[in-house]
């Protein structure tokens, strides 16, 4: 494809969705939060001991343990008696500290425990635990239980309630918090390959990494523990940041240590699958705590590549990118390198193949990480031309990903950004003729084609149909997919999102409320109120598509947070106008578990009995944000 007439094979084109290859990725054609590593290890750890030569555990025990538990979440949060009840129970865990961690429902109430725990009984587990820790970590149940006592460690850490329990009492433990994760991350380094390539182990590893290093990664604060609430369980791992906390520098320096085990065996981390999550993870925390070392082992894993067989068709490094392993690690490394190495890997490597390895079913992949990347005009210039080229191939091809991490590039740098525009309008057939132009946020949203989505046959090389907007109002709004919403939301960031912003405008009240009920649709309204590109008056042009809509908004999951949102934003006329409509559906709201949240916000109750008071309100709550606003602008 390209700026040139379109190709007469390609009329009617509905996109694939998108390749399959792990987890899914942001941005990447596979299904979001992000192409993650599977957070929890699976049920048959290729290391682990036979299950006769771990301690038994009684029934009694479990049901003691289970009790002691249930007892311990109704007490009180704070004082003597929940102090005494947990010194306690830790005291009988002590004694059975294996036999839990190496039980399923037993680790699984053990990891809760630790969660409660102060530090001194944390510690007097976790040493009775020190004598068969290659045992717990290599067993299916007893890692999980390594890792929540790890993940203690930003709770604890350096506390002043962990100094005075070491001075309090003769039965302290010998070796404080930091001394048992040293003392760990040893055992780890005299063992690292086996520890890193065992199935289970190798969590341990990674979780290590990230403790030494004071920084937990997305994909382990959003991971589900043990026994955790459905809600807690349930929470979207996007939502999860990386966390930082201040470690001592003997974590630093056990850090580098363990970096420089990387090393010494840097083609088994390159080329095992299990043993390369591990380089992967501390690539993450290396970038983000000690950048030295991570350039370091990132040149040591390129020079690597480079020097293997070479490629017929151009650097060995090619190779490496379409195999399922070795592609995940160059992800990362494409994602942690400074802004000049990424451009001399580029000019050495890849420049002149962006075309293929957009066509790969793996390949794409660390493609995309590479426009993620892509921070400077220097280098989105020659990657921008070389692709842009082949948009709609790549999207036939079931390559999204690839488009929209472009599409974000530009965005991000600043550049190329009505070319990129007028590429998308040309792949999805809505360029010409221009009276098309307004229909193409149905289209990027849904991923179709002009005649796929309004189901029109063209014959080849006939001139293309006017847009019938009698037609376009009477379709529904397709299935939004989340990269056709993830496209929109970076086109609302352009400089100009006008051309995006009236098509939206053309959307009837009925599909831009479909919009806004999806689950990733509603995220296209989110942009629509927070980029500085949409000024208020295309946005109120936009939003009042919606009068009319506002209970059905009110009682939808998505719609009404996109509502909170918009009343968050709206002035007190506006606010007037949403509580009136509201209110003629008053006892609907208040039965319906979506609607009475938004009954309450809104203060529903006060509007319909005392307008005055509900009006003085509004106004003094419009006033504090006014003068909020005035000094962030400041």
């Amino acid at each position: 494809m390209g700026l040139g007439p379109r190709s007469p094979h390609k009329v009617g084109r509905r996109f694939p969705a998108g390749g399959k290859r792990g987890h899914g990725a942001k941005g990447s054609g596979r299904p979001l939060p992000g192409r993650k590593r599977q957070p929890w290890p699976p049920p048959d750890g290729r290391s682990e001991p036979a299950s006769d030569s771990h301690p038994h555990l009684s029934p009694e025990a479990l049901g003691y343990f289970r009790r002691a538990l249930s007892a311990l979440k109704e007490a009180p949060e704070t004082g003597e008696e929940r102090d005494l009840m947990v010194h306690n129970i830790m005291k009988e865990v002590e004694t059975q500290a294996l036999a839990l961690s190496t039980n399923r429902t037993g680790s699984e109430m053990l990891q809760e425990l630790l969660g409660l725990s102060p530090s001194k009984p944390l510690c007097r587990v976790w040493a009775a635990l020190r004598s068969n820790l290659r045992t717990v970590a290599c067993h299916r149940c007893g890692v999980h239980v390594l890792q929540s006592a790890l993940l203690q460690l930003p709770r604890l850490l350096g506390s002043a309630a962990e100094e005075k329990e070491e001075e309090d009492g003769k039965d302290g433990p010998t070796e404080t918090l930091e001394e048992l994760v040293l003392g760990l991350a040893a055992e780890v380094c005299d063992d690292f390959l086996v520890y890193c390539g065992d199935t289970h182990g190798s969590f341990v590893v990674r979780t290590l990494l990230q403790v030494l290093g004071g920084t937990i990664l997305e994909s382990e604060r959003a991971r589900p523990r043990g026994s955790q609430s459905s809600e807690a369980q349930k929470a979207p791992a996007q939502e999860c940041k990386p966390a930082d906390f201040e470690v001592p520098e003997t974590f630093l320096n056990r850090l580098q240590d363990l970096s420089s085990s990387f090393l010494k065996d840097i083609a088994v981390f390159i080329t095992d699958k299990i043993s390369s999550f591990c380089l992967q993870v501390a690539l993450q925390v290396l970038h983000r705590k000690l950048p030295q070392f991570c350039a370091h082992l990132c040149n040591a894993v390129i020079g690597y590549l480079s020097t293997r067989s070479s490629s017929v068709d151009g650097s060995p490094l090619l190779l490496f990118l379409r195999d399922q392993t070795s592609s995940r690690l160059l992800e990362q490394v494409l994602l942690v390198l400074e802004p000049p190495r990424l451009q001399s890997l580029f000019e050495e490597h890849l420049q002149g193949q962006l075309q293929t390895l957009a066509a790969h079913p793996i390949a794409n992949f660390p493609l995309q990480r590479l426009l993620d990347a892509v921070t400077t005009p220097e280098l989105l210039s020659p990657v921008f031309e070389e692709l842009s080229p082949v948009l709609e191939a790549v999207l036939a091809q079931g390559h999204p990903g690839v488009v929209i991490a472009l599409v974000g590039a530009c965005r991000r740098v600043g550049a190329y950004q009505a070319k990129v525009l007028q590429l998308l309008l040309e792949a999805f057939h809505c360029a010409e003729p221009s009276s098309r132009q307004v229909a193409c946020v149905p289209l990027f949203a849904t991923l179709m084609a002009y005649e796929v989505y309004y189901g029109l046959t063209e014959e080849e090389g006939a001139v293309p149909a006017e847009h019938q907007v009698a037609v376009a109002a009477a379709r529904a709004l397709g299935d939004v997919t989340v990269l056709g919403s993830l496209l929109l939301q970076h086109l609302l960031h352009f400089s100009t999102p006008g051309l995006v912003l009236r098509s939206l405008g053309a959307l009837t009240g009925p599909q831009l409320l479909s919009l806004a009920q999806s689950p990733a649709g509603s995220h296209v309204l989110d942009a629509i109120l927070t980029s500085p590109s949409v000024t208020r008056k295309p946005r109120r042009r936009v939003l009042q598509n919606l009068k009319g809509q506002y209970v059905a908004l009110a009682c939808s999951r998505h719609g009404s947070r996109v509502l909170d949102a918009i009343w968050s934003g709206a002035a007190l006329r506006a606010r007037k106008e949403i509580a009136a409509e509201l209110g003629e559906q008053n006892q609907e709201l208040i039965r319906d578990p979506f609607g009475h949240h938004v009954a309450r916000n809104v203060a529903l109750t006060t509007f319909l009995k005392r307008r005055e008071a509900w009006e003085q309100q509004q106004g003094a709550v419009a006033k504090r944000r006014r003068a909020l606003n005035s000094i962030l602008e400041d």
